[in-house]
């Protein structure tokens, strides 16, 4: 069997959600910056995406990180998150995963007990700051971009739940933030079905409703994710994000806690200094902190610090083959759900 041509993934998880990175073997994507990069996916050339994110070589439940080289000197790497809509400028769970990912493998050598990795992502500068001992990866906290709400409360008119309100926040996407009592659901595991057609649903109607644009990143134009978000008796946030076509998040996102840790802030219900548990529809749990503040295009920012961990739990090889009638992958609604049709 010729190999020649494939790539190599390390199988990687962050609180349960899958984010695989792959190593090795990805061809060059044009684009002087990380940002460029992204949009070449997005607008000129998706063949990659597509054909690690879908059926026969991925499931509906998992993201795949591609290693870029950074475009940025003062950076020790650069990652695209590749997700089955499109690929996305920033996630804080493959990030960690990345970040894992890099520093068991050797590629960035580790240093113990702490090894500082710097990122460049489409949406900005990532630091992280990742405890390592006896050459493992022991947890991981992300500087992320500077994050801001764009607006509080808006209220949406939906058919089914009435007018909902919402928070619309950047945490490194753009997110639309719900309390989930509006649409008379729990997040718990048995409602993940339920919570993940209500997301998508919403975002539809979002998409006629809310527009959006990042003052200083093109391209970063849509509220990319529902995170519906819950409170805790401890304190803690329950969140669960949604994500085309519908699945939810199995880890607490650290982009969406980022967007939800940037929307308490402009309600003066977070200072720096502060920070919240976000728990995810499973369990998991990262520490969102607030450790500065900032302004972004005249919006008041928050600088977030998201900490979890993740963890390598294998490794593949997906061979290219010129004559694969499925290189461009597909996905069926039995497992991607009843929207499928709107990956196009």
């Amino acid at each position: 069997m010729n190999w020649d041509w494939s790539l190599d993934l390390l199988q990687v998880h962050c609180q349960g959600e899958i984010g695989k990175v792959i190593m090795s073997g990805a061809p060059e994507i044009p684009g002087a910056t990380m940002l460029d990069k992204m949009n070449h996916i997005n607008t000129v050339d998706d063949s990659l995406r597509r054909f690690v994110t879908f059926e026969p070589r991925a499931n509906v439940a998992m993201s795949v990180n591609l290693l870029v080289a950074p475009t940025r000197p003062d950076t020790d790497g650069g990652f695209i998150v590749l997700q089955a809509d499109r690929a996305h400028p920033m996630s804080g769970s493959n990030c960690i995963c990345v970040v894992t990912a890099l520093l068991e493998s050797g590629r960035v050598a580790m240093s113990e007990p702490e090894t500082v990795v710097r990122l460049d992502t489409p949406a900005g500068l990532i630091v992280a700051r990742a405890a390592c001992r006896d050459g493992r990866c022991l947890s991981v906290s992300l500087d992320n971009v500077p994050s801001f709400a764009e607006a509080l409360d808006r209220e949406v008119e939906t058919p089914k739940w009435g007018r909902v309100k919402i928070d619309v926040a950047f945490g490194g996407v753009y997110y639309a933030l719900v309390d989930v009592d509006q649409l008379g659901l729990d997040i718990t595991p048995a409602n993940a079905r339920l919570l993940a057609e209500a997301g998508i649903e919403l975002k539809s109607l979002l998409a006629d409703q809310v527009s959006v644009a990042h003052p200083l990143l093109s391209g970063v134009d849509e509220i990319a994710y529902v995170m519906f978000r819950g409170r805790e008796a401890d304190g803690a946030v329950r969140t669960c994000t949604t994500l085309q076509p519908g699945r939810v998040d199995r880890s607490p996102c650290g982009t969406g806690s980022s967007a939800n840790l940037a929307a308490l802030y402009a309600r003066g219900e977070v200072a720096v200094g502060d920070n919240r548990t976000s728990r995810s529809i499973i369990g998991g749990e990262f520490l969102a902190e607030a450790i500065g503040e900032t302004e972004v295009g005249g919006r008041r920012a928050v600088l977030p610090r998201i900490s979890g961990r993740a963890f390598v739990y294998g490794r593949e090889q997906l061979r290219i083959s010129g004559d694969d009638p499925f290189a461009r992958g597909f996905a069926l609604s039995d497992t991607w759900g009843p929207q499928v049709d709107l990956l196009g």
